[in-house]
This record gives structure tokens, C-alpha cells and sequence, in this order.
């Protein structure tokens, strides 16, 4: 009898051993994070804005957290394509996105998507925030932002607008102006490209209507000359040069690149991406890039980062419906 109690007082210490190892497995493994390389899929190709702040955080976050992290390019649907790989893989931190803001114009433009753009994301953190400008020609009719807008007014049509694609922010951001101002311009979109460009310099449409990222060399090398940012009211990053809330208090966006992962990831681990991404951002050298390519470093806090890109979608899916923008 006492055999049989002993024997039995062993397995009950060796089953109890074994749950006490299997509640403790994922403490461990979310300790040890991360233990292999970290993809960072990207929805563009290589060589354009979003691929260049991925690369330049890419390096520096991966020798925080230990381990490689390898900006992996899949390119097409506005981005969609990466974003939808994103919200359908494992969520355990090795598989993160680094989305733009044209997410959230996509959203509104989007009849359906195979994802949800918010819940379906486990936030992270903004790497930087940036005005889209309003750009003419260095010899440009136009002088000043009001200018601009009281010609639209008065010769309704006439004057046009260009952008790098329909139901783009570019493009949004124009249609919410025209709304706000009571203006009418002519959109004239691309596909992408340096067609823009080309076209406003060559004088054949008049403003064009861009993320800083792009025009701020450009800017910087006179070879542009801004009328207007999108910055809240007062907050103009170029001297001189006026933001379009000064005069017309609602039309405020602000494009931005993120991180994000899929919904569902530990909190403990979007935490501490979250904190090594502050970490890399706050680095002087990474910072004066990210300024001398027109943004405005700063990561914030994940839920920040979840506000904004809701607060961008509600927006733009009023613009499309108010200016009856037909959508896919």
C-alpha cells in the first residue's frame, strides 16, 4: 500500500512538472523573441520612398532586436498585395509590414478587400509623418496658394491638377480642397511614375499635388516652387510657404509609413517592436534623413498609430462619396 502511494506521489509530480513546462513554454519563447530573422514585407518595388525608409530602418531595428530584419518587396494592387500577406500570416512577430498612408485611400476606394485595414492589424508604430505640397512650375502664373484657389473659383475647370493615380491620397486631398474651397480644377492623374513631373514642367497642367518625400529635393533644388502644404494650421515645415489650413481649417492630412503586424500578436512582443522602433527612429543620423526627405520623424504609441489610420479612412471615404468618385 505505501509502495502504491509513493508510486503514485511521483506521478502526480511528474504530471504537475509537465504543466508547470507547458505554461511556461510561451513566457519562454516570447522571452527569447526574436530567434530567427524577421520579414518586413513592403507592397512597392525597390528603389521608391517606401522602400527607402524600409531600408533605412531595416538594419539598425534588426541589430536591436538581435536578428536580420529583410525587407522583402512584393509590389502591386497599391500595396494591397503585401498588406494582405501580412493580415494572413502567423501572428507571432516574424512577419511585419511596413504600410504607407495610401492604405487608408485604398480602403476608401476598395469596394471589398480580401482584409480588414484596421482590425486585421496589429498596429506597431509610425516611422514618420509628412504633408503632401502643392507644387508649380518654378515660372508658374501662379504665385500664391490664394491665387491658385481664386482662379479655380472664377474660371471654374479651367486650370487642372495633377496626381500620381485616381483615389490616391494626391488625389483625394485635391477633390477635399475643391470642396472646402468651392473651387473647380481638373484632376489629371498618372499611374505612377515621373509623368507629374514631366507634364508640370512642360507647362501642360498647373499644379501638381505630391508626397514631401518626392518634391522635397526637387523643392530643394528650385527646380519646384510650393504653394501650399498640408500640415495642420500654423505648422508649415517649409518657410514662407503657407499651410492649406491657414486658410481652409479641415483639409489637414498628413501621409505617414508604418510598421504594423497582424492582429493577434502578443502584446509583449508589439511592445517591444514598438520600443526598439522608437529607439531607431530617435538615432540623430536615421532622424536628420528621414527630415531631409520632408517628414517629420516619430513613432508614437500603437494605438495612436490605430487612430490614425481609422480617422484617415473615415475621412477619405467621405471624400469619395461626397465628390461621388467612382470606386472598384
Amino acid at each position: 500500500m505505501k509502495m502504491f502511494q509513493a508510486l503514485k506521489g511521483r506521478l502526480f509530480g511528474a504530471a504537475m512538472a509537465g504543466v508547470c513546462v507547458s505554461v511556461a513554454a510561451p513566457a519562454l519563447a516570447q522571452d527569447a523573441y526574436p530567434n530567427k530573422p524577421i520579414r518586413l514585407l513592403l507592397g512597392f518595388a525597390p528603389g521608391g520612398g517606401s522602400d527607402m525608409v524600409a531600408r533605412l530602418i531595416a538594419k539598425p531595428l534588426g541589430e536591436r532586436l538581435g536578428q536580420s530584419v529583410v525587407v522583402d518587396n512584393k509590389p502591386g494592387a497599391g500595396g494591397n498585395i503585401a498588406a494582405d500577406l501580412a493580415a494572413k500570416a502567423v501572428p507571432d512577430g516574424y512577419t511585419l509590414v511596413l504600410l504607407p498612408s495610401g492604405h487608408a485611400s485604398n480602403a476608401a476606394m476598395k469596394k471589398t478587400l480580401p482584409f480588414n485595414p484596421v482590425n486585421d492589424f496589429g498596429w506597431i508604430g509610425t516611422i514618420t509623418t509628412y504633408p503632401l505640397s502643392l507644387s508649380v512650375a518654378p515660372n508658374s502664373q501662379f504665385k500664391t496658394f490664394q491665387e491658385f484657389i481664386q482662379r479655380t473659383k472664377s474660371e471654374p475647370g479651367r486650370y487642372t491638377y495633377t496626381s500620381v493615380g485616381v483615389g490616391t491620397a494626391m488625389h483625394l486631398v485635391g477633390e477635399w480642397l475643391m470642396s472646402e474651397s468651392g473651387g473647380s480644377a481638373t484632376h489629371v492623374p498618372f499611374k505612377g511614375g515621373t509623368g507629374p513631373l514631366t507634364e508640370l514642367l512642360a507647362g501642360r497642367v498647373d499644379v501638381m499635388i505630391d508626397t514631401m518625400t518626392s518634391t522635397a529635393p526637387l523643392l530643394k533644388e528650385q527646380r519646384l516652387r510650393a504653394l501650399a502644404v498640408t500640415s495642420p494650421k500654423g505648422e508649415s515645415n517649409l518657410p514662407g510657404v503657407p499651410s492649406v489650413a491657414d486658410f481652409y481649417p479641415k483639409v489637414v492630412f498628413e501621409s505617414w509609413l508604418g510598421i504594423a503586424a497582424p492582429a493577434g500578436t502578443p502584446p509583449a512582443i508589439v511592445a517591444r517592436l514598438n520600443r526598439e522602433l522608437k529607439a531607431v527612429v530617435d538615432q540623430p543620423e536615421i532622424r536628420q534623413k528621414l527630415i531631409g526627405w520632408g517628414g517629420s520623424p516619430k513613432v508614437g504609441t500603437p494605438a495612436e498609430f490605430r487612430a490614425r489610420v481609422d480617422n484617415d479612412i473615415q475621412n477619405m471615404r467621405r471624400i469619395v462619396a461626397e465628390r461621388r468618385i467612382e470606386t472598384e
